[in-house]
This record gives C-alpha cells, sequence and structure tokens, in this order.
C-alpha cells in the first residue's frame, strides 16, 4: 500500500492490498475488482445518536409551540366572540393580544431560541414535519440494515515495460464509498489510474478525491418508498418527470433571487447582466445525469434515481442466467437431491437451485477459474440481486464478490456467505461450500458434505394431513445422512433415490425436464420458460428484473399464506385481522395471496414446504420481517389488501356483487383519503392540546379552524396522491397488465360500480404516475370511459355500454370481457 487519501482505513493495511492485487492480475492488462469492508462505525454511531437527540429535541421544541399557539389563539376567538357580544371594537383587544404575545415569547424563550421552528406559517406542522420525515426516512432504513458498508471499486492496470525487474508495472488504485451505485466512478477511475502512472504521488488521489466530493447531486429528487417501487418497476423514461421539474423551477428561482440580490449590491459597478445557468430535463427519469470535472475533462456521470437493496455495482442478471441456462438447455445434468434445493426433483433448474440457496442460507462459490476476478464479482452481485428481487435483503452484507485462499479461515466463520474465487483448488474442497457454480462451463454441483434438511412442524403438517403436493416415496438427501424426506414433485413415485440419478420415478417426471407439466406445482418451470423467451426476444435486463420481483413477492406472500396455515399467524402480514374484519368500513374483506380455489393453494403451498421453512431461518427472512413492519408504518391505508382484492379480480370468477364491491372500495379509499388524514390530524391536535389547554378545556379549540384552507388543501391532495401511490404499487407494471383488470369495471352491470371506477381514474390520470399507466390502458377502456364522462348515467344497454350496435359486455364480474365492433377494428 502506497497511499491512501485522506486518511488511512481502519483495519489490516496489508489484507486491503492483497485484495486490491487479485490473482493472475499480471496476465492481463486490466481488471475491476468489488470488494466490501465492514469499518468500525462507533464514532460515526455516537454522532448519529447526537443528531437523533438534537432532532428529537427540536420536534418537542416545535409540539409545545404549537400547542401554545393554539391556547392563545383559542383565548384570541373567545375574546373576540365576548368583545363582539358586548359591542366593543376591533381596537379594544389591543393590550390583551400584546399580553398574549408577551406570554408567547416567554414560552419560546425557555424552550430555546430555535428559530427553524419558531414559525410554521399557516400550514402549522404539516410544513416541516414532512422535511423531518424525508430527512429520517433514509436514516431508519440504516437502522434496519445496521451500519453501512463501505463498497470498494478497485482497477488493476498492467503495464509492460522490459527495464524493471519482471518486465511490467502493476499498479492498481481503488474508490471506498458509501454509494453502492459505485460504478458510475469507472470513467474517473480510468482516468486517475492512468494518471498515477505518470505521477505516483498523493497529490493525483487528492485530486481525484475532491472531483468525486464536487459532484452536484442537489437537481436530484428524493423518492419516498412507494415512488421508488413504481420507477423501478415501470419502463417509462418519464416517470415522475414532475420531480425533477419542480426541482429545476426551486433553483431558478433561487438563482433569481440570487442575481436580484447581487445586481443590487454591485449597483456602483459597470452594469452586466449576471450569467443564467441553463438546466435541463433528464432523457431518463431512472438515472440522475450530472457531471464531475477531473483535471479539466468534464466526465459525464449518470446516478439511479431509485435504487433497490441488494443492488451494488452493475451487472447483468441476463448474464447471469444465461451462463448456466445453456449447458442446462444442451445437456441436462442431475443434482444431487437435496430437501431445500431440488424443489423441482434433480433436473431443477440451475438458477432455481442458485435462488434456493440463497433463500435456504446455503454456502455459495463462484468459481472463475483463467477468468477476470471482476467477472467473478459481477456474477456474486447479480446473484444477490436475483435473490433479492429489490424486496430481501442479508445478502450482500455477507458476499465476497472476490477472495482467495489466504481469506479462507475467515470465509468459513460466515454463515451462508456468498463468495467469488479464481482459484481452481476450491472446487477440490466439498466441505467448504454447499453449492459450486462454475462460471467456465456453466455448471452448478451440490457438495456431498451439504447439511441435512431437518424434519419441520410445516412439513409434518402436510404428511399427517395428508396433504397433496407431497411425493409418497422416500429419498436420501446428497451425502447420504439417512434422514427421510416426501419430495414433492421428484419424480420418486415409490421408489427410493440417492444423489441425482435412480430409478424409481413416474414416466412424467424422470426426464430431463425433471417435472412434467402436470407436477409443476411451484410454477418455477413455466417461469423459467417465461423468463428464457423474454431473453431470447431481447426484452431487456429491466423487464427481466421486474419478473424476478414479481417472481420474489409472490414466494413471500405465499410464504404467508403458509405460516398463517401452519402456524396460525405470520410476522409477514402486519394488519391482518384489520383487513379480514374491514376496520376501515370499505366494504370487503381479506388479505394475502389468491388461488383460484382451496385444492390449488394447497398443492402450491405443498410444492413450497422446505423452500418456505428453509427461508424462515434465513437472516433474509428476519430482515424482511422487519421491513414488513417498517412498510406497516409508510402505508397510507392500512385495513384495505390492494392487491388481495386486484388478484381476485384478476383470478376469480366473481358475482356482480363481489366485484362491485372491489370497485368501490377502491374508489372510497381515494375518495376519503382527505377525510381520514384531516380526522387523524384533528385527533393529533386534539391529544397534543388536552395538557397544555386543561385550564381552559379541550373544547376552547375549534379543531377545523386549526388549519388553513390551503393547508387543508394540501393535506388532501397528498393524502390522495399517496393512496393512489399504494394502489399502483398493488397492480402489475404499466407495460404488463396494469389498469387492465381496474378498466373492466367500467363495463360492469352496476351504475354505481361504473361510476366508482370512473371517480377512480380520474384520481390515476391527475397522478403523476397513475397517467403512465393510463395512457399503457387499451383504447377500448379509454372509449367505455369517455363514453360515461359524457353520458353521465352510463346505463348499460342490452347490447352494451350505452346500448349501441357496437358495445362490450361483461361476464362473471369482471373476469372476461368481449367486445363487438360496429364498421370498425380495435387495436
Amino acid at each position: 500500500m502506497e497511499h491512501q487519501y485522506p486518511g488511512p482505513i481502519s483495519g489490516d493495511e496489508h489484507m486491503l492490498a492483497e485484495l486490491m492485487l487479485p490473482d493472475q492480475a499480471h496476465v492481463r492488462s486490466q481488471d475491476w475488482t468489488i470488494f466490501f469492508l465492514h469499518k468500525d462505525t462507533a464514532a460515526e454511531e455516537e454522532a448519529r445518536e447526537e443528531r437523533r437527540e438534537k432532532r428529537r429535541e427540536t420536534r418537542e421544541r416545535r409540539k409545545w409551540r404549537r400547542k401554545a399557539r393554539m391556547v392563545m389563539e383559542a383565548r384570541r376567538r373567545r375574546r373576540r366572540m365576548e368583545a363582539g357580544e358586548s359591542g366593543v371594537g376591533e381596537n379594544g383587544r389591543g393590550s390583551e393580544d400584546e399580553d398574549d404575545v408577551d406570554a408567547l415569547s416567554d414560552i419560546e424563550d425557555m424552550l430555546g431560541g430555535d428559530e427553524d421552528g419558531l414559525h410554521n406559517g399557516e400550514n402549522g406542522p404539516f410544513e416541516d414535519e414532512s422535511d423531518s420525515d424525508s430527512d429520517t426516512e433514509a436514516e431508519e432504513e440504516e437502522q434496519l440494515e445496521g451500519p453501512p458498508l463501505i463498497y470498494v471499486l478497485n482497477l488493476v492496470n498492467t503495464k509492460q515495460d522490459n527495464t524493471v525487474k519482471r518486465g511490467a508495472v502493476v499498479k492498481a488504485m481503488a474508490i471506498c464509498t458509501r454509494h453502492s451505485f459505485l460504478h458510475i466512478y469507472k470513467p474517473l477511475l480510468l482516468l486517475a489510474l492512468e494518471e498515477y502512472f505518470k505521477a505516483p504521488v498523493p497529490e493525483t488521489l487528492e485530486s481525484l478525491y475532491n472531483a468525486l466530493n464536487s459532484m452536484d447531486l442537489s437537481l436530484m429528487p428524493r423518492l419516498s418508498l412507494l415512488e421508488r417501487f413504481i420507477l423501478q418497476a415501470s419502463d417509462a423514461k418519464d416517470m415522475f418527470i414532475e420531480k425533477f421539474e419542480q426541482m429545476i423551477q426551486q433553483r431558478m428561482a433561487e438563482d433569481a433571487e440570487r442575481r436580484s440580490m447581487l445586481s443590487s449590491n454591485s449597483s456602483q459597478q459597470s452594469p452586466s447582466r449576471p450569467s443564467t445557468q441553463k438546466y435541463a430535463l433528464p432523457r431518463d427519469t431512472h438515472e440522475f445525469e450530472s457531471k464531475v470535472l477531473y483535471n479539466g475533462i468534464p466526465v459525464p456521470i449518470k446516478v439511479p434515481t431509485a435504487i433497490s437493496p441488494e443492488t451494488v455495482g452493475d451487472f447483468s442478471i441476463v448474464k447471469l442466467i444465461q451462463t448456466f441456462s445453456n449447458p442446462h438447455a444442451s445437456s441436462p445434468q442431475p443434482f444431487a437431491l437435496h430437501p431445500h434445493l431440488t424443489t423441482s426433483g434433480a433436473f431443477t433448474h440451475p438458477i432455481i437451485v442458485l435462488v434456493n440457496a440463497l433463500l435456504t442460507q446455503k454456502r455459495i462459490m463462484f468459481l472463475g477459474h483463467n477468468r477476470p476476478s471482476g467477472e467473478v464479482a459481477e456474477a456474486v452481485l447479480a446473484a444477490c440481486a436475483l435473490a433479492s428481487g429489490g424486496l430481501l435483503r442479508g445478502f450482500t452484507r455477507h458476499a465476497f464478490p472476490y477472495t482467495d485462499l489466504t481469506k479462507i479461515d475467515d470465509l468459513l466463520k460466515v454463515p451462508g456467505f456468498i463468495a467469488g474465487v479464481t482459484n481452481p483448488a476450491f472446487a477440490n474442497k466439498a466441505e467448504w461450500w454447499d453449492l459450486l457454480c462454475d462460471l467456465p462451463t456453466g455448471r452448478m454441483k451440490i457438495s456431498h458434505r451439504i447439511e441435512s434438511a431437518p424434519v419441520t412442524d410445516g412439513l409434518l403438517y402436510f404428511q399427517q394431513h395428508h396433504l397433496p403436493g407431497l411425493g409418497t416415496g422416500t429419498a436420501s438427501g446428497a451425502g447420504g445422512s439417512g434422514h427421510l424426506y416426501n419430495f414433492p414433485h421428484h419424480g420418486i413415485g415409490g421408489g427410493s433415490t440417492k444423489g441425482g440419478g435412480g430409478s424409481g420415478g413416474s414416466s412424467s417426471n424422470s426426464g430431463p425436464g425433471g417435472v412434467g407439466a402436470d407436477a409443476d406445482v411451484t410454477g418455477d418451470n413455466a417461469f423459467m420458460e417465461s423468463l428464457l423467451h423474454s431473453i431470447s426476444q431481447r426484452h431487456g435486463e429491466g423487464v427481466i428484473r421486474a419478473k424476478w420481483r414479481d417472481w420474489v413477492l409472490k414466494f413471500t406472500r405465499i410464504a404467508a399464506a403458509f405460516e398463517e396455515l401452519v402456524y396460525g399467524a405470520s410476522a409477514l402480514y402486519i394488519g391482518a385481522l384489520e383487513c379480514d374484519s374491514d376496520a376501515g368500513g370499505y366494504g370487503v374483506g381479506g388479505h394475502g395471496y389468491v388461488w383460484p380455489d382451496d385444492a390449488a393453494r394447497t398443492r402450491e403451498l405443498a410444492g413450497n414446504v422446505y423452500r418456505v421453512e428453509g427461508w424462515r431461518n434465513s437472516r433474509s427472512y428476519y430482515s424482511f420481517v422487519q421491513d414488513c413492519a417498517h412498510l406497516w408504518t409508510k402505508r397510507p391505508v392500512r385495513d384495505l389488501d390492494f392487491a388481495h382484492h386486484h388478484d381476485r379480480l384478476r383470478f376469480l370468477r366473481l358475482s356482480h356483487d363481489q366485484s362491485a364491491a372491489v370497485y368501490l372500495a377502491f374508489a372510497r379509499a381515494v375518495d376519503e383519503a382527505g377525510d381520514r388524514a384531516e380526522a387523524a390530524a384533528a385527533a393529533a391536535m386534539v391529544a397534543s392540546t388536552t395538557s397544555p389547554a386543561s385550564a381552559e378545556g379541550p373544547s376552547a379549540v375549534s379543531q377545523p379552524q386549526q388549519l388553513s384552507q390551503r393547508a387543508l388543501d394540501r393535506l388532501h391532495a397528498q393524502a390522495r396522491y399517496d393512496v393512489v401511490n399504494q394502489l399502483l404499487t398493488s397492480v402489475p407494471e404499466a407495460s404488463n397488465a396494469g389498469l387492465f383488470y381496474v378498466a373492466l369495471g367500467l363495463f360492469h352491470p352496476k351504475p354505481e360500480a361504473r361510476a366508482a371506477v370512473v371517480r377512480l381514474m380520474d384520481a390515476i390520470i391527475a397522478h403523476p404516475a397513475g397517467r403512465h399507466y393510463w395512457a399503457a390502458l387499451g383504447r377500448f377502456a379509454k372509449l367505455a370511459y369517455l363514453r360515461i364522462k359524457q353520458g353521465g348515467s352510463g346505463e348499460m344497454g342490452p347490447q352494451g355500454l350505452g346500448g349501441g350496435s357496437g358495445g362490450a359486455a361483461m361476464t362473471s364480474g369482471g373476469a372476461a370481457v368481449t367486445s363487438a365492433g360496429a364498421g370498425g377494428s380495435w387495436r
């Protein structure tokens, strides 16, 4: 290690230098490496705790000031009413108001002179609380994840030089950052390392450090949790463009004010118009475009606007899938059976085996013999993102994108690691790993030393109740530990198999496909076929990631249903009782994943029993439980499960009354969002004024008058905005089904249902993200919406909407729609 700037990183400097120079680096002219550091954050925790304490004190002072202001305002109102009754004019109350002002000043002096929270304006607490919430949201997420990692992006360059001892000069330079999107710094690191070969002095590192920290991200909007979900699930390049416009408008107003102040201060100088900086909207709102000036070279930088958990660096999930799918498709080889990994039998798709290993916290090793260390690191990062789906956590924190033999002792101390190596010696040590992923050959291997899966309550539940989905044979897991398992869909039949081969399978399930079409209860085979079809059609990285996100989301919902069935309740779904009992009075009840019937539900739960039970003992499971509790506090509507009822519209054949109840509930949730928010604000004010106003009585304050009309309008608009966000996160992305099943309500036989859907569509169209979902909606549904809007009543005639010759009729309350054209064609 030659230089570190601005100071040395805590830890073993020799180990850091070894990680910066990976194996066989001298045989390649260039190699990228990514690794993580767990820094001692004791000092940072103390500073963070001090900031939290100051924030709590500030909020407490503001709360007591608001209470005092409300009491004073109540006194003023009462005095004005008494003065009006006694005939005293306006001038008769000046001294009393002055007394109130003096009293309020004394209270503010006693609480402290924090001028920042002294005047909240006419909007009361709702002007500052939102800013406080947005400032602390990132800190709350850090608390859930633990101390943040230090992500290290490393570049190694080899320059051939016959004048030196070994014929070449090898140097490496690394950037250490808290930003998980560290791949954006690659152009800068290339320039800096080239400069370091010319001038290997600390000043070269200093110039790079200053350039990196001068990057301007002030115009990048801060999205809420639900907004990030919507942006990640959409491929629209102008999604939430309004937020960027708002940031630019605020900056332009600040610039104009600054220029006016400068022009007034420099009136004695020669008049010259100050330069006006031009701001441009991004071409793709998924990325914020900025520039970093390094050695006079403007380097363009694109920062991800919405960052998913477990997404570190730049990698390709498509590349990872193709690496292991192509050999499996051309020449499938059986896996050694293990209940947690081979959930579809010996010929389970390798990607499903990998995801199962990640979910059940197995030790996974990616081997890239004679491959650049950067390629191995990308595979590790892609695997973490694959199993995460943007929802689960706990993978990257225990990942080692690149390591070597010298650190094997430390590696083996980490349970469930995901490591990348280039030394082929790891392949011969089956006791070091549970699943070996060989990148050059595209093959995976389950270790014969893998720990057997224990018998769990969930497995016993299905066996004792003789529920379908579990096979009737037995299979000895890899390593022959002697545990008996009833493997679902392994093609075991009445015989027993050991390892990946063997006989005793049914004819439909024992082929290379692993399972027959009828036995694919988990849906993994059909999902992989759909995924590979999308890749062959070049749908892109974003579409593939969205599909995996849906798969992981479905798995978590199935796991919640599994726990409720086996254990009676689930920590993965908070508020199940409120949703089932319709505590919000929306007219519908129910929660969770939806199956066509009980038999399908039982089959799928039984097919996932090993995967769910294995996941329930993993880090990602406990992290997800914490995330569910955190997300629950962020949900605007907590007693209506949008996803559950949308799935009912999507998968079930509902009666007209049942489907109408769903449409009415959705519309009511949006219509009443502002009223519920106002009622919650009023209740909060009553609670806050009870203590200081005890002498006057809480009835002295008229609650509806505590907020101005402007503040109430903002409160209502924000509440409706948040509820529409929650609804949009519950429907498929706009490029898929989108609002199709909601729009089917426009053809409902009941006029009140059609009117409710029109109101709901009005709110969605006015929503910045909802307009994209509306734009993706079919022309037929848009025409129905316009007809109802123009016709008013929207009566359904015998031939369809409006009774015309070309209309639409809906069957089973939203299950299907048929159309008949009247001399025209619909596209």
